[in-house]
């Protein structure tokens, strides 16, 4: 869907855990044909890649994504309108209650209102 939307270029990041999905052979190759970087945890552990788990979680929460759905074109929709809702329809605190579309499209340095805390492993 990135490389649909953003055509395929330099500067796309594609964040992941280690599924097994996501380091296949074919999936590397095609992420490295669309010029996209690859960006992986390092054991796996959720805290490595907050962000996106916390995008994952809003999605499933706010957006009724955890449910079990009845085939691949069912999910698929959800998913899409989850995806549009989440970037069009939903401002977001840490960029000055910017839709993310908008903030996207901004010109010059946006103003970011998160904290980078350190995770210190047990």
């Amino acid at each position: 869907m990135a490389v649909s939307a953003e055509g395929a270029r330099a500067g796309l990041i594609h964040h992941s855990d280690r599924g097994i999905q996501y380091c296949c052979n074919d999936y590397v190759n095609y992420l490295k044909g669309a010029k996209i970087d690859i960006s992986m945890t390092e054991n796996g552990d959720p805290y490595e890649n907050a962000i996106a788990e916390r995008i994952n979680g809003i999605l499933k929460d706010e957006y009724e994504l955890a449910e079990t759905f009845s085939d691949y074109q069912s999910a698929l929709e959800a998913v899409k309108t989850a995806v549009y809702k989440y970037n069009n329809k939903r401002p977001h605190r840490s960029v000055d209650m910017l839709f993310p579309i908008d903030a996207h499209e901004q010109k010059g340095l946006l103003k970011k209102h998160w904290k980078k805390r350190s995770y210190k492993q047990k």
